[in-house]
């Protein structure tokens, strides 16, 4: 795993700005201090959240030495320091034996701080899911908690406490590192008597014999390997010890950083920012030897990490080499004349080349699943299973008054896991009423009506406890409305997925409205839409989108840039924004610039920061330069979404059959949501935006990646198709890493993807033809376009009662969760059908098919 995606960092302070996240006291300068590495919500990267070393292990908890980047450089007493530390907190919570003379024994250090983690209280909501059987904890119902210190959440704020049932806590008590009585539990004295005796007999103290050792998992040696493996340790504390005897003497020389870059530039060594880095590397070359450069790519330079040196240079614009030696090839290390007559030092240094030796510790089991995203992430099974509450994560909405006080229904209802509320929602599960309160059809009655949910008495409490409540929605509705409370109440998958998403993730607005002017968008968080346009000279609009795919490095960045300009006078803001594709990750910016050619200027120069061309280019050619963003190629032509009025001022020649059926192949918003299924990113290719030659380049590259199956290709050359394919078409991923696309079964999906697309905008393209202004009903415009004659079968004819009996005898019989109802079928006749067909009239031998396709293909298919 690369040292930038590693969890925690360690290294000797470089100054002393930065302050420690617990005791809020600088960290002073070359000093150890630890960092975790959480996600910054202003760009796509990580940012380090800096405490001193003995400040870090009361809010961080690393599982193995393999966690942490840079340990590897670390000086040997610190190195020590640190695994005395991890291992501290492996054991978890075990019972402490008496002392000497009836005396009790003191509680380990480590094992002091662990038990903080654990603690007991009644929930103070209902909104906690437990961490076992994944339901959730009914307000004051009792809980315990286990903070865990490896999630989003956890690495960001040191610490989240995630809880559970009492009964799944003690189900999971081995995994979860608690072996000590209940009473030891903090919070335990402010519980009421009869929950103490039920949390005794749950968490009796486990025997000191029957406690798990648990050890920093390695891998399994025998005596000879630990041999080997115990003079590897030594072997590295002596050549540490080297390392930091030279990197001392050098800097109490006062050895200069641009002499330092002298004998790198000399040797023929990348220098690296920073002057720690500089003088590592210096340090590094005077030990064991100069590196050559990497022949795999060419000329890149060897980097140290955690296994190996690898390889810091780029294979192609796209993928990065990453080519891993853990001895590199060196030779011996020359220094500058002058600097032999300046320092003592170097005139008696004598170079010897020799290997480093590297002892690898991978990174714990948790981190290394973190940065392995699974082509198809199923739900997995509770830990615990454990029966829901019958009105389990329903919510109810009470209206007029009940013959049971509302208080009094609202507790009957959280006791069976269910939620009232005041606010009606498409997800309400029913609303508890009375028929008097039907009868009357008040503002909030009409509101569930227009909702289609079911009104039911006080009573369907009692009759759901028993169990399928939803089925006693619709038998005990008192209304004459309502939908079927499975379609429109979430799925657990679906609960679980909103809980399971990051902290930036959950607030990514679903739609967002955008003004077109000239047939162009200000970005709305630019808050100038109102105002200002985009600016267009020469033909040349001043808007572009980069993106960044790196799946190496767990990017999927994008920047976007606008020179507006103002709709009524002379003024212009040169307008930016930055972060994750489909997350809250990010930033804008908004200049403002004296002249329209000051915004430009500003504008061009920031691309060619970005992307390494010149704006002047504009031709779609643009050079892909390794590590810089890539423009995505918008089609600007000047095409408004149109969306098919309900009404129209003239009339439609079509029966409503047939009008409903191209309303409804025309859908633009059922377009849109076949692209979220894609995870296309909306923002950057909204319909009627998608260039065909940006499509064009992703087909090709799907058939390199085929190519790549069939021939056996490297890991690197399926990365860098894969940045390419998505920097072309820009997916949301979230959070999460970018898939590698390297199976059969990925490139199928993703060619059906791009055939839709294609799908997509031929129809939506057809939606631009002007409809009432030409003297037509839109609809029978778009009628026309079809070039199908389109008649609806009479219900009572033979052929619509022989095709619904052929879908009721066809249904299959696993499909139990839905039935078909047929509303309508309709006989096409297509242009020139006749005339294809004729030369197969006489063939006797035909067949009935039935042929599935999506909705939004059907536009297309009547045209081929």
């Amino acid at each position: 795993m690369d040292a930038q995606q590693l969890p925690f960092l360690a290294e000797y302070s470089k100054s002393n700005r930065a302050s420690c996240r617990l005791c809020k006291n600088k960290i002073d300068k070359d000093v150890l201090r630890l960092a975790a590495m959480v996600q910054s919500p202003m760009y796509d990267g990580k940012v380090a959240q800096w405490y001193h070393d003995d400040c870090f292990f009361k809010k961080q908890r690393p599982k193995t030495e393999g966690d942490i980047a840079h340990f590897e450089a670390l000086r040997v007493k610190d190195q020590e320091k640190i695994r005395d530390s991890i291992a501290l907190f492996v054991q978890g919570v075990a019972p402490v034996t008496g002392g000497s003379k009836g005396k009790s024994k003191k509680r380990p250090a480590g094992e002091a701080l662990a038990l903080k983690d654990f603690g007991v209280e009644y929930a103070a909501s209902g909104r906690a899911i437990c961490r076992g059987c994944e339901i959730k904890i009914m307000k004051d119902e009792v809980r315990i908690k286990k903070v865990s210190y490896d999630t989003e959440v956890g690495m960001k704020y040191g610490g989240q406490a995630l809880w559970h049932h009492a009964e799944c806590f003690a189900k999971l008590r081995s995994e979860l590192g608690y072996f000590e009585k209940a009473e030891v539990l903090p919070g335990f004295s402010m519980m009421k008597p009869e929950d103490q005796t039920k949390l005794k007999e749950l968490l009796p103290a486990i025997k000191a014999e029957d406690v798990p050792v648990k050890k920093i998992k390695e891998e399994s040696k025998d005596e000879v390997d630990k041999a080997e493996d115990d003079q590897l340790i030594k072997a590295i504390a002596e050549q540490q010890k080297a390392f930091y005897k030279i990197r001392d003497k050098l800097k109490s020389l006062g050895v200069k950083k641009s002499e330092l870059i002298e004998i790198l530039e000399f040797n023929n060594q990348v220098v690296p920012e920073g002057n720690d880095a500089v003088l590592d590397r210096v340090c590094d070359i005077i030990l064991f030897g100069a590196l050559n450069r990497c022949k795999k790519c060419g000329n890149g330079q060897y980097v140290l990490q955690k296994s190996a040196y690898v390889c810091d240079g780029d294979l192609t614009e796209w993928v990065k080499c990453l080519n891993p030696e853990k001895a590199p090839p060196r030779t011996k290390t020359k220094i500058p004349s002058d600097l032999k007559k300046e320092y003592s030092f170097f005139k008696s240094y004598k170079s010897v080349v020799k290997d480093r030796a590297i002892r690898y510790v991978p990174p714990s089991a948790a981190t290394v699943l973190k940065s392995v995203k699974k082509e198809e992430s199923l739900p997995s099974e509770p830990k615990v299973k454990r029966e829901k509450p019958p009105l389990y994560d329903l919510e109810f909405v009470i209206i007029g008054k009940t013959p049971t006080p509302k208080d009094q229904l609202k507790l009957k209802i959280q006791k069976m896991g269910g939620k009232v509320v005041t606010k009606i929602a498409s997800h309400t599960a029913a609303i508890i009423s009375t028929p008097e309160e039907v009868g009357k059809l008040g503002s909030r009655m009409l509101e569930a009506k227009e909702m289609q949910i079911q009104v039911v008495p006080e009573e369907f409490i009692e009759c759901a406890q028993a169990g399928n409540a939803l089925s006693f929605i619709t038998s005990q509705s008192i209304c004459d409305w309502g939908s079927d409370p499975q379609t429109r109440i979430p799925t657990e998958e679906e609960s679980k997925s909103r809980s399971s998403k990051s902290i930036y993730e959950r607030k990514v607005p679903s739609t967002v409205k955008l003004q077109l002017k000239s047939g162009l968008v200000v970005d709305p968080d630019s808050r100038l839409a109102h105002e200002a346009h985009v600016f267009k000279e020469n033909g040349v609009i001043y808007n572009c989108v980069l993106n960044k795919v790196d799946i190496q490095q767990d990017k999927n960045s994008f920047y976007k840039m606008q020179v507006l300009e103002a709709d009524k006078k002379n003024k212009y803001w040169l307008f930016r924004a930055w972060g994750r594709i489909g997350t809250t990750i990010g930033g804008t910016k908004v200049e403002i610039h004296k002249t329209v050619y000051d915004a430009m200027q500003a504008f061009e120069d920031l691309f060619e920061e970005k992307t390494g061309n010149e704006w002047e280019r504009h031709d779609s050619k643009y050079a892909k330069c390794p590590g810089m963003f890539y423009p995505i190629e918008i089609d600007y032509s000047e095409k408004k979404t149109k969306r098919l009025a309900e009404d129209s001022k003239i009339k439609s020649k079509l029966v409503p059959a047939v009008q409903d059926l191209v309303r409804m192949l025309f859908d633009v918003d059922a377009m849109n949501r076949v692209m979220l299924e894609f995870e296309l990113d909306m923002e950057k290719m909204p319909l009627g935006k998608l260039s065909q030659r940006q499509l064009s380049k992703a087909m090709k590259v799907l058939s390199e990646i085929s190519d790549l199956i069939s021939s056996g290709g490297t890991n690197a050359q399926f990365i860098d198709a894969s940045n390419r394919f998505y920097s072309f078409i820009p997916h949301n991923f979230g959070v999460s890493a970018p898939k590698v696309l390297d199976t059969v079964e990925q490139v199928k999906e993703k060619q059906t993807m791009l055939e839709s697309l294609l799908e997509i905008e031929f129809a939506y393209s057809l939606l631009n033809a002007d409809g009432d202004e030409n003297g037509k009903n839109t609809l029978d415009v778009h009628y026309e376009q079809l070039k199908t004659q389109i008649e609806p079968l009479e219900r009572k004819s033979e052929e619509f009662t022989l095709l619904e009996q052929y879908v009721r005898n066809t249904h299959a019989e696993t499909h139990t969760s839905y039935k078909l109802v047929v509303e309508d079928i309709f006989r096409i006749k297509r242009k020139g059908e006749d005339r294809r067909y004729q030369p197969f009239r006489k063939l006797h031998n035909r067949k009935l098919l039935w042929h599935g396709s999506r909705l939004t293909n059907f536009v297309f298919l009547p045209m081929v």
